[in-house]
């Protein structure tokens, strides 16, 4: 066995000081540096070389405060004057502060430098308040934060929080390139696993007043949304009030384990179906798309909850026409359940309130007087029974399987659909009033199109191929196809309405030139409804009833079913219309302007009902109805 000597102890010692960090090191250059001193001092005085021309030197403790002022400045000696012993003792002391100045100054660097790095990996404790908080990391993020910097626009000091298992400065560099215009809302982001409860302790959701769980770009998303809300809601040093959570599930299987671990705390959006049946009724009635973008971004109108005394004993009904800035879709009773369209002679209760379409919270005010309805102008017609038809799909991704599910629903039995990909097999689902068949094929090729004979069809629909290519990529062969569909719509003279599918919401503007009816960009529709849930809760049951097929949901629908055409009427007359029908106006569409991205694309939601509006052929007024 060897023996420790005090050579060893004294070089552990000092390597475990060193390790221990700046503190530690300055500590012992302090204790380096006074030694040195006092010693020199000590020396100076006890050999008498202080002194010059037999005069008596400085004492100790003056030798003392000399000897410091030229450890730690060289030029101090400049002005010395004294015996050559008594020089040459300051020279030693002079080269020995270099030696330690020179030592400090390189901790010193040493130290900012990995505290700079420290903080730049992201790992620091947020002590923001109030704030709302972001766990994971997704395309959808940059959405998400310009949607809830609009909503809290007039907030003092708001603050958004993200903690993803990403590089800090990366997630900055994305921020400012992608979500350049925040306004006064701050951005802290911080690196870590949302999965593991102390990476969540660093964003302190303990005080966040909303957390919204973002579903990362894997194979299977959910499972990591689960795990978080795990770590949230099983925290043992969780915080004794409820949380605030929205997360999104994406396969309907996992609902209901979702909501087990959500504890009640949690706000789950199912966005499984939900992209599949936009995608569906919007290739049906174009233009819906542009409709649930309206009521979910914070730029225009938004839905709200507001208690209104003065309607209490009167009939939902009777209350759509009761306000001018202001569009009714239904009622929250005092209980908290969400009814949407509830059927129209339903009473309000004292306690409840109405869930209308409006500017902000302090428009909803009821009109004076009655209101100014020329029932002249109205006109009921049936609508013609839906016949067979014919819908052409180009494109396949994991959602394909879905959107036949749910087109099966719609369309009339006897309808066919064709699908188009340029996969080897595809999952078609059994259907029962319509035929599918599949096709292989590049859907990029113009011999592919001009062999499908595309006019012959009703609707068509083109997926991007989100599953094997990146998004631009993905986005590149989705134009490539509307660009030949056009070019064949305006060779054959013949109109079919086209919905496509964009990943990027950037590239809408590109795919514009290629006139389609319509764009869906999923994961900004998933975006603006996360958001939406985090600023108030109780939108989730409002969106989840409009969404679901078995209940109420948002039809545009020709306006010459409602009131006559080129006559003028304000839009009260509409909305007697549609009550006549069961239905509530909440909007309309005009299709002169259904490509004008200045006027979103013709779509008008929640217009000044007072306001004279005229219709023409191909005018669509858009309500909730039951079908």
């Amino acid at each position: 066995m060897r023996t420790v000597t005090w050579q060893d102890r004294l070089r552990y010692w000092f390597d475990t000081m060193m390790s221990q960090g700046v503190r530690a090191q300055i500590f012992l250059l302090a204790l380096v540096a006074l030694v040195f001193v006092v010693g020199t001092a000590a020396a100076l005085t006890l050999t008498g070389v202080a002194g010059a021309d037999d005069q008596p030197g400085p004492d100790f403790f003056r030798l003392v405060w000399m000897s410091l002022m030229r450890t730690l400045d060289a030029g101090t000696m400049g002005g010395d004057d004294g015996a050559p012993p008594f020089l040459g003792g300051m020279l030693f002391i002079t080269l020995g502060g270099i030696f330690i100045v020179s030592t400090l100054i390189g901790i010193l660097t040493s130290g900012v430098e990995a505290k700079i790095a420290e903080l730049r990996k992201g790992r620091s404790f947020v002590v923001e308040q109030n704030h709302t908080l972001v766990l994971g990391w997704s395309e959808q993020v940059f959405t998400i934060l310009s949607e809830i910097a609009q909503a809290n626009a007039n907030q003092k000091n708001p603050c958004i929080v993200i903690l993803a298992d990403k590089d800090k400065v990366e997630m900055e560099d994305e921020i400012r390139a992608k979500a350049p215009h925040l306004g006064r809302t701050r951005v802290v982001c911080r690196t870590g696993s949302p999965l593991e409860p102390t990476d969540l302790e660093i964003a302190n959701p303990h005080t966040a007043r909303a957390i919204i769980i973002v579903a990362p770009d894997v194979a299977d998303p959910d499972t990591h949304v689960i795990k978080t809300m795990l770590a949230l809601t099983n925290n043992p040093r969780r915080k004794t009030e409820p949380y605030h959570l929205v997360a999104e599930i994406h396969d309907p299987k996992n609902v209901e384990v979702a909501q087990m671990v959500g504890r009640g705390e949690a706000q789950i959006v199912e966005v499984g179906d939900l992209i599949s049946r936009i995608t569906v009724q919007t290739c049906r009635q174009s233009g819906l798309s542009v409709v649930y973008t309206e009521l979910l971004n914070f730029g225009g109108d938004e839905i709200y909850f507001h208690e209104e005394p003065g309607l209490v004993g009167k009939s939902f009904g009777d209350a759509l026409l009761a306000y001018e800035d202001s569009a009714l879709i239904g009622i929250q009773t005092r209980d908290g359940r969400v009814h949407v369209k509830p059927p129209l002679p339903t009473p309000f209760a004292a306690g409840d309130k109405v869930i209308a379409i409006s500017a902000d919270d302090d428009t909803i005010k009821l009109a004076a007087g009655a209101p100014p309805i020329d029932a002249r102008a109205i006109q009921i017609q049936a609508r013609a029974p839906h016949a067979a038809e014919r819908t052409l799909i180009l494109g396949w991704n994991r959602r394909a399987p879905s959107i036949l599910r749910e087109l099966d629903s719609y369309v009339a039995p006897g309808s066919q659909t064709l699908v188009v990909a340029n996969v080897a097999a595809a999952d078609i689902p059994p259907t029962q009033n319509q035929t599918v068949t599949f096709q292989a094929g590049e859907t990029t090729a113009r011999a592919t199109l001009n062999a499908l004979a595309v006019p012959a069809f009703d609707h068509i629909i083109v997926l991007s191929y989100a599953d094997t290519l990146e998004t631009q990529e993905a986005d590149a062969q989705t134009l490539i196809t509307l660009l030949h569909l056009r070019d064949l719509s305006e060779r054959s003279g013949k109109h079919f309405a086209i919905v496509s599918e964009m990943l990027d919401v950037r590239n809408r503007a590109l795919a514009e030139v290629t006139r389609a009816d319509d764009f869906i960009v999923s994961d900004q529709i998933i975006s603006l409804l996360l958001s939406q849930v985090s600023e108030n809760k109780h939108l989730n049951a409002v969106f989840a009833d409009l969404f679901d097929p078995a209940g109420a949901e948002i039809y545009l629908k020709p306006a010459d079913e409602y009131v006559q055409l080129g006559v003028p009427l304000n839009f009260y007359t509409v909305v007697q219309a549609a009550r006549q029908r069961d239905e509530i106006a909440i909007g309309y569409r005009l299709c002169a302007r259904a490509h004008d991205a200045a006027h979103a694309y013709g779509v008008v939601v929640n217009p000044k009902k007072s306001a004279s509006v005229t219709f023409a052929a191909g005018d669509t007024i858009i309500v909730i109805a039951e079908s």
